[in-house]
């Protein structure tokens, strides 16, 4: 830009400063001008950025190549290989009474073969077997029964986790002095040392009779809050209460408030034991489990489990929608105080004890099986893997991670 013409009866003084103004404004709109370019050169990056995660439709699932999504191809290859030669050979009729001892729900006659999918950025880099047979996940549907959880005190029906129970809860189940201590948290935890039987099963564990090879050695109850203890009866009662609080079925909430807005199938369900019905209102209502040890619970396939796994990565958020809170989902993945690296139902690896080859940052929902959503915010990436030996995921985690490490995603 010039400076400006100066008319000529204006003194020498007030040229100098004039001239003087006119190239400050040319150098100020030139450094406008230049900021303005390096914003419109970095929109289109933000906005790639903020739109970088694909969410699928229902009934639909974009695939990218794992080197579009910035991954090794040959060694992501490398993990699918190993999980397919590592299927388990867990077997209903031979297995689940002599483990958990007997059934109170029913149990499917078969069960898929191992597998699984690999998501990255939300597509799917990965897949083997057969994703759309749906079995019992077993323990993955503790860490549903935490996200109903979270809905429930989004929905200020639970107004503080550290709140006891029994404010909430007036069925008989917490009204003991020791059971009156046991709070939302303590529950979440696997801390409550909530005591009494439920639908058949004592909380102590005690007799093979009636826990096969899961029985335990009596011990002393200690004050809630004080104590880990991985007990299915203890997080049944835990659902019975969600039930109690929502006032209808827990299975109802989950697809209302998660697994339909997420496009989920409507062939997953979660069944209950055969004396597991109570009365709510005058209705009949069938409380679910947290698991598949004595039979029912969450019969569902990969491809929902990987919807479900990318709600969480993506912090309860589904295309801009906040279906859970993000910071219910951050205090769920909070280590517990006495627990082995345990959030609110999620396995956590934050002292790298559960997964030495994967990040500290990653967490799972684990069932018996074995069947794993693994979720690492890291790479941005969920792993649904099902029906293999016990001892492999690290192994096949070690794999996955690696082929995040010779390329750079293209995010």
């Amino acid at each position: 830009m010039t400076t400006p013409p100066h008319r000529p009866s204006v003194t020498g003084t007030v040229r100098v400063v004039t001239h003087e103004a006119g190239r400050h404004f040319s150098r100020m709109k030139r450094l406008l001008y230049g900021i303005l370019l390096v914003l419109a050169a970095l929109a289109p990056a933000v906005h790639a950025q903020s739109a970088a995660t694909y969410f699928p439709p229902a009934g639909q699932w974009e695939r990218k190549s794992p080197a579009a999504a910035g991954l090794d191809s040959a060694k992501l290859q490398e993990a699918v290989d190993f999980a397919l030669s590592h299927g388990s050979a867990w077997d209903f009729d031979r297995d689940q009474v002599r483990t958990f001892g007997p059934p109170l729900g029913p149990l499917p006659k078969q069960r898929a073969a191992t597998n699984g999918i690999i998501l990255r950025h939300g597509y799917v880099v990965a897949q083997f077997g057969d994703v759309r047979a749906n079995d019992p996940v077993y323990s993955i549907a503790k860490s549903f029964l935490s996200t109903v959880a979270g809905v429930a005190v989004d929905r200020g029906l639970v107004k503080s986790v550290n709140d006891p129970v029994a404010r909430y809860v007036h069925d008989g189940g917490y009204d003991s002095p020791h059971n009156g201590q046991i709070t939302w948290k303590h529950h979440l935890q696997q801390e409550s040392e909530w005591e009494g039987s439920l639908w058949g099963k004592n909380a102590d564990f005690i007799g093979a009779e009636q826990f096969g090879n899961g029985a335990r050695k009596p011990r002393a109850i200690q004050a809630p809050g004080s104590y880990f203890e991985y007990n299915d009866v203890r997080i049944n009662r835990f659902s019975l209460s969600l039930l109690r609080v929502f006032g209808t079925g827990v299975p109802d909430v989950l697809d209302s408030a998660i697994m339909s807005p997420i496009g989920a199938s409507h062939d997953w369900r979660w069944v209950p034991y055969g004396n597991s019905s109570v009365d709510i209102n005058g209705k009949t209502i069938a409380s679910v489990s947290g698991g598949t040890r004595w039979g029912g619970g969450l019969w569902i396939n990969s491809e929902d489990l990987a919807r479900f796994g990318l709600l969480i990565l993506n912090h309860g958020n589904w295309r801009g929608r906040q279906l859970v809170s993000r910071q219910w989902l951050e205090d769920a993945v909070t280590p517990s105080e006495h627990g082995p690296d345990y959030g609110y139902l999620w396995w956590l690896n934050t002292r790298k004890k559960q997964w030495p080859s994967a990040p500290a940052s990653s967490f799972a929902a684990l069932g018996n099986g074995s069947n794993t959503i693994w979720i690492d915010p890291e790479h941005d990436i969920v792993l649904v893997w099902r029906w293999y030996q016990n001892s492999a995921l690290d192994e096949m985690l070690q794999r996955i991670v690696a082929a995040t490490q010779t390329q750079t995603s293209p995010r």
